[in-house]
């Protein structure tokens, strides 16, 4: 239970962070622009409570709904599982997994 109460004020910490950043121009709606932040929240908020994924390894970048996940994992399972949590996070319409294995 503190595990997630924990997760849950560090989402709502980043989200608020998120939208105070500015939008630059032809980029994004600055509705657009909370809803991608809202997405990568809720896709590293997922990552913490996983047990494969290592939510410090990998960094999630969100534009216009697609989510690119980078980093570094230590199997192809932990890659995987990392996209599919993405994929299965609301709001999400593509991702692109450019996570690295790393031996």
């Amino acid at each position: 239970m503190k595990h997630t109460a924990a997760t849950l004020a560090l989402s709502g910490l980043l989200a608020f962070t998120a939208v105070g950043c500015a939008v630059t121009r032809d980029q994004s709606t600055v509705g657009e622009y909370v809803d991608d932040a809202t997405v990568t929240t809720r896709v590293k908020a997922k990552f913490a409570e996983d047990p494969t994924v290592s939510a410090m390894s990998i960094s999630v970048e969100t534009l216009k709904g697609t989510v690119q996940l980078s980093g570094f994992a230590k199997s192809a399972a932990e890659r995987t599982r990392a996209g599919e949590i993405a994929r299965s996070t609301p709001g999400v319409k593509a991702v692109k997994n450019d996570i690295a294995i790393r031996p």
